[in-house]
């Protein structure tokens, strides 16, 4: 991983909740070390943020960057991957809170998803 601190992360279709691609050792790739599991929930917060109105852009052109989840142990980071057709991607990394630095956790992703786009 070139993200200090992150324990796994993952390339997730947010429409089917179907994972394309894992990093991580075989028990860190998710929660539970169940990748299935934590690509739907991954899904279902993404949907949720980017279809209720509380977090709907206001500003025309305002978008959701990221959704991030706290936890006393962990970062859990998700980033809509912005591309020309549809936008059905999402990166997932799971952070380990005294590894990692989530600002530069943060940049690095979005340096990623560009590079994916």
């Amino acid at each position: 991983m070139t993200i200090r601190g992150a324990i796994g992360a993952s390339l997730i279709d947010y429409t089917t909740g179907q994972t394309l691609g894992l990093e991580g050792g075989q028990e860190n790739v998710a929660p539970h070390a169940d990748p299935t599991a934590a690509a739907l929930g991954t899904a279902s917060v993404i949907h949720a943020a980017m279809q209720t109105a509380a977090y709907a852009p206001a500003v025309p052109g305002d978008t959701v960057e990221d959704v991030i989840i706290s936890t006393s142990a962990a970062y859990h980071l998700i980033r809509p991957v912005r591309t020309s057709f549809d936008s059905r991607l999402v990166l997932y990394v799971w952070l380990d809170r005294n590894e990692g630095n989530l600002a530069m956790a943060r940049r690095r992703i979005r340096t990623l998803a560009d590079d994916l786009a």
